[in-house]
């Protein structure tokens, strides 16, 4: 069959030195390399960017208006391009309004089958939408929650109410509310401790209808009136129908509120009429709360001949799920809470069902926040992608995704400016004989670890309930490097940023969260190296440091310093240029006079990391390029700005930053993310000399050399969602092996026993 191919001449993006490629069309490719190699800048910033903006020109001038706006790439020809679909890892926002039913169709799917067989009947299928005003709960507007008490915050129920079980000051021990309304009522044994209450006496003591009780004030017996407590809190400060209370009363008591569920629809957002309609039993909240693997075989329990094509469907697309590794999830799990690993592979679930085809499907690193033992379910939904003839591409750095690929393009040699040049094409096969970084690491595999550093001490996680753990009780030692592992959803996030966080507030936690938005920002700022290089320059030529910064005096005055020039073209696109007095440098002509060793300002922020520790010798600057320089980000260049970096890059550079700490607890979430194989040795070499100057470091991970490098394991499971939330395993990486229970044990194992 004839083999039609995307061409690529002359891409010369950021560091892309006139890169050439020929890619197969209705094949797999799999684009490989260091980070910063250039392999982004081909696969998004030229043959996506340009797919998109050849497909929304097809468009009228009004509708373009409302698309994202794609700057045509820098190459000489792009030819026989598809439509191309992006699969990110953007986290998805959407709040309350958006849920993985939502979002994947499923509940849309849903919602049809109960307005044909829910029993009683009560309408069409938007009366079961909380997104719609006939199916939402008035009381939350489908939102779920409501602003309530926090009981915790307001309750001891280890205590009596003698003993101040109250925590609200209005009725705090001998308090007027305190004598008058709850110990003179009658209704409670005031020696009782709250948590041996039936749950009727408690329903009295917090939401008690208002009643009439004689109670004695002044020397006589008066009639007050009774109220539970919340009932009460909650007619004053959330819902008060007269009086506003004052800002200062309302501060006050803010630390006793909490945002809950709503009290009539039970968090389910949906009206009661909605949840009155029922399928054997179950409502519709009631199986959108259940774990999609539980929720596939009710769907497949239903005997209802006349829906059969919606039942079909509804199986379809929930055995996507799981085909995927989220089985774990529920339809009605907001979006915003997923990981950006989730919200990709919720994207690909979406296009699974589209029968749509000889599309451009771009990836990048699907495989982040993969357990080992679910890679092959992500590599079986690439093929099958493939196999109803779309192009497949994806940028990666797993072994295990790699090897699938029908076509691999290696960029590279290494990072930035060193970078930006095809080092190899071919196959899998003939990638490992090749002399390139990602062709020699494919072959390498770090040993286990042979000694273990001694725990200096422990900070102790007792009884954690968030999400689905289990009553998890577990200790983690300090001094030392602790790896937190587990299958997606397995409650490993759950246990750490929601549970030993809040209990360890001054932890340096180090995530993938962005680190800026602005062009303004960048590497130089965010350390601190630009006030030491700005007050470096004004030294040299004794002159105000202001002059060196482009949000300050030293700006262009055409483009107040971005570089740019933003034209508002009305009805039609924005359009960004250079700016024409400055050339896109940022600074006045004069400032750029001034010389530091040979360079000007705007020449040492085109510096990489690298370059700049060979040109700085300044005491102030060189530990802070040093420290970005040992957590692999050599190749960025000074001014680069923040909001271009990927989630790994945010990461390390915040990890740059925190180096010099000491006696501290650090806390990092798949420090690996964007890592090429080759720089997962240093990050070890990183982690390690913090280890060793005192520190503890706890990291959630998933790769294998980082499992293998622990001092100690804390492996969460054994599956995920309901079926995880466990601690299945405490221990050296040695004693992992031999973990019975563990599925990281069996793919640690497969690992040293097959080596690369």
């Amino acid at each position: 069959m004839f083999q039609e191919y995307i061409e690529i001449r002359g891409a010369r993006e950021n560091n892309l030195k006139d890169v050439s490629l020929r890619i197969p069309k209705r094949k797999i490719t799999i684009f490989t390399g260091v980070s910063g190699s250039g392999k982004s800048s081909i696969v998004f910033d030229t043959l996506a960017a340009e797919a998109r903006r050849q497909l929304n020109d097809t468009f009228s001038t009004f509708v373009r208006t409302f698309l994202p706006r794609y700057a045509q790439p820098d190459a000489d020809a792009i030819d026989n391009l598809s439509m191309a679909i992006v699969v990110d890892q953007k986290r998805m926002g959407g709040g309350p309004h958006s849920t993985v039913g939502t979002i994947t169709d499923i509940y849309t799917v849903l919602r049809l089958l109960y307005s044909r067989i829910g029993q009683p009947h009560v309408g069409n299928y938007n009366v079961y939408s909380f997104n719609d005003p006939q199916g939402r709960c008035p009381d939350c507007n489908g939102l779920g929650r409501k602003i309530g008490v926090d009981l915790d915050a307001y309750l001891d129920t280890s205590k009596s109410l003698n003993e101040g079980a109250i925590l609200f000051p209005d009725y705090a021990v001998n308090s007027w509310g305190w004598s008058n309304e709850i110990a003179q009522s009658g209704f409670f044994d005031m020696d009782k401790k709250l948590s041996d209450f039936t749950p009727q006496e408690m329903k009295l003591l917090l939401h008690s209808e208002p009643q009439k009780v004689k109670v004695q004030f002044g020397g006589k017996m008066v009639n007050l009136t009774f109220e539970g407590i919340i009932d009460k809190f909650t007619r004053k400060y959330i819902a008060p129908s007269k009086f506003t209370p004052s800002e200062r009363t309302m501060k006050s008591v803010e630390p006793f509120m909490t945002y809950g569920p709503c009290t009539l629809c039970g968090g389910t957002r949906l009206s009661q009429a909605a949840l009155s309609s029922k399928i054997n039993g179950l409502n519709i909240a009631e199986l959108s709360a259940m774990e999609v693997d539980e929720l596939i075989e009710v769907i497949k329990s239903i005997q209802a001949p006349e829906v059969a094509p919606i039942l079909s469907t509804l199986t379809e697309r929930l055995q996507y799920l799981i085909d995927i590794g989220l089985e774990y999830l529920s339809l009605n799990r907001e979006t915003d809470s997923l990981s950006g690993g989730e919200s990709q592979r919720i994207k690909m679930v979406k296009h699974l069902g589209s029968s749509l085809v000889d599309v451009m499907y771009v990836f990048d690193e699907p495989s982040i926040g993969l357990h080992p033992r679910d890679v092959h379910r992500l590599n079986d939904l690439l093929l099958k992608l493939r196999d109803k003839g779309n192009t497949v591409i994806v940028v990666e750095h797993d072994r295990d995704v790699i090897k699938i690929a029908d076509h691999i393009v290696d960029v590279g040699p290494m990072a930035g400016s060193a970078g930006g040049t095809i080092v190899y094409e071919g196959s899998f096969a003939d990638l490992l004989q090749a002399d390139t970084l990602t062709g020699r690491f494919m072959k390498h595999s770090m040993p286990l670890k042979n000694s273990f550093r001694p725990a200096k001490g422990k900070l102790a996680i007792t009884n954690a309930h968030a999400n689905n753990l289990q009553n998890v009780s577990v200790e983690i030692p300090t001094g030392v490097l602790t790896v937190v592992t587990g299958v997606a959803g397995s409650g490993k996030s759950s246990l750490i940023h929601q549970v030993f966080l809040r209990q360890h507030p001054d932890a340096v936690v180090i995530d993938q969260s962005s680190v800026g938005t602005s062009t303004r920002s960048n590497p130089a700022t965010y350390t601190g190296i630009m006030d030491d290089i700005r007050k470096a320059f004004a030294s040299a030529n004794k002159v105000s440091p202001s002059l060196f910064s482009f949000n300050s005096a030293g700006a262009c005055e055409n483009c107040q310093g971005l570089g740019f020039i933003y034209t508002d073209l009305a009805f039609l696109d924005e359009v960004k240029t250079p700016c024409e007095v400055c050339e896109g440098k940022r600074f006045r002509d004069d400032v750029l006079a001034y010389k530091l060793n040979g360079k000007s300002i705007t020449d040492v922020l085109a510096m990489s990391v690298e370059q700049a520790l060979g040109y700085f010798t300044t005491k102030d600057i060189l530990p802070k390029l040093q420290a970005l320089s040992a957590v692999g980000l050599n190749y960025l260049t000074l001014g680069q700005p923040l909001s271009t970096l990927s989630g790994g890059e945010c990461q390390r550079i915040k990890l740059a930053t925190e180096l010099h700490k000491k006696g501290s607890v650090y806390v990092m979430d798949e420090p690996t993310t964007g890592l090429h194989m080759s720089d997962i040795g240093h990050l070890l070499e990183v982690i390690n000399r913090l280890v060793d100057t005192g520190n503890t470091v706890i990291v959630i991970e998933h790769n294998l050399d980082i499992i293998k490098n622990a001092d100690w394991i804390i492996d969460l499971g054994p599956e995920g969602g309901n079926k995880g939330g466990k601690v299945v395993f405490e221990g050296t990486p040695r004693q992992l092996l031999d973990a019975p229970h563990s599925l990281t044990s069996t793919a640690l194992r497969n690992a040293v026993n097959q080596p690369w």
